[in-house]
């Protein structure tokens, strides 16, 4: 289904239409979509990713863990988006030359 969607971006709906092209049960599919058992946790999820920062996947937290309290993460700095590998690279860097001059 994964790859479906993506290699569909602009044509979404209706979901079932990509159920039935899968061979799924479209039934199945569809009371599953309909069905509201993991909303709940799905909006505290979104919520909290909200505080973080991010608008969107992917998203990224770039983060030192609390020498003192290993538990704890404090928070760098906020990659949105797909980037490619140097833009994290230069975040790494930065937060690694930040434990050096501590």
């Amino acid at each position: 289904m994964h790859e479906r969607l993506f290699a569909h971006q602009k044509n979404l709906e209706p979901w079932s239409g990509h159920a039935e092209a899968l061979g799924l049960d479209v039934e199945v599919f569809t009371a599953c979509m309909e069905d509201d058992t993991h909303l709940t946790a799905i909006r505290a999820d979104k919520a909290e990713a909200g505080k973080a920062g991010a608008t969107g996947t992917p998203s990224f937290v770039l983060g030192l863990t609390d020498a003192a309290d290993p538990g704890k993460v404090k928070g760098l700095t906020f990659i949105r988006g797909a980037q490619p590998f140097s833009a994290f690279q230069q975040q790494i860097d930065a937060a690694l030359a930040s434990l050096e001059s501590n």
